[in-house]
């Protein structure tokens, strides 16, 4: 048998991986305002999707959020106005923490515990890793980062020298024309200069 017959027989019997990223999928975040408190309200959907168990999902959505929170019949309760796309970028980040397979990049995962440590064994490729715990301080870097062009919901805590309104996102100073102390708005992120931003009312 020639060379190339034994690669087209070896071919034919590898497995076929092709498309198995694009089986992964979970639910974008439902998340509701309610008053002090922001509603997840299918978490118990996302964590089905993701084969974990729904009251770690939101204990590590807390760690990354830098909030607390209630689990309770299927939904989520969390101090604080967050907003979809705050949990969704959250929910990413527990996907490439505690889901994916570092070196396969498959969701085919178990969470074991070996020795007290906290493990994650792909069935996939049968690697093997420590879950790694990021600082607070980059959940909190990851969570305050303000970009241009992105729309953000913040409260107006003061009042500028010019009269514009003035919010606070982590290292960032916020000046929002045309909005009044204690209000809660959408705002349009214009430009970035250092650790001032420019926006508009979105």
């Amino acid at each position: 048998m020639d060379y190339g017959s034994n690669l087209d027989r070896a071919m034919d019997e590898t497995p076929d991986f092709e498309g198995q990223d694009e089986r992964f999928s979970y639910p974008n975040a439902d998340a509701q305002k309610d008053g002090a408190f922001t509603r997840l309200t299918n978490l118990d959907d996302i964590a089905d999707a993701l084969d974990r168990d729904p009251e770690h999902v939101h204990s590590a959505l807390q760690r990354e959020l830098g909030t607390n929170g209630k689990f309770e019949d299927g939904r989520a309760r969390y101090n604080g106005t967050f907003s979809g796309s705050d949990f969704d970028a959250a929910l990413d980040s527990y996907v490439e923490e505690f889901v994916l397979c570092s070196e396969c990049g498959l969701p085919d995962t178990r969470l074991v515990r070996e020795n007290r440590n906290l493990m994650l064994r792909c069935d996939a490729c049968g690697a093997f890793r420590p879950v790694t715990k990021r600082s607070t301080q980059t959940q909190n870097q990851n969570r305050d980062a303000v970009e241009e062009g992105a729309t953000y919901e913040v409260k107006i805590t003061g009042t500028g020298r010019k009269g514009d309104g003035v919010a606070e996102k982590g290292k960032y100073t916020i000046f929002v024309p045309g909005a009044q102390e204690g209000d809660v708005v959408q705002i349009y992120i214009k430009n970035i200069s250092g650790n001032l931003a420019f926006a508009r009312l979105a």
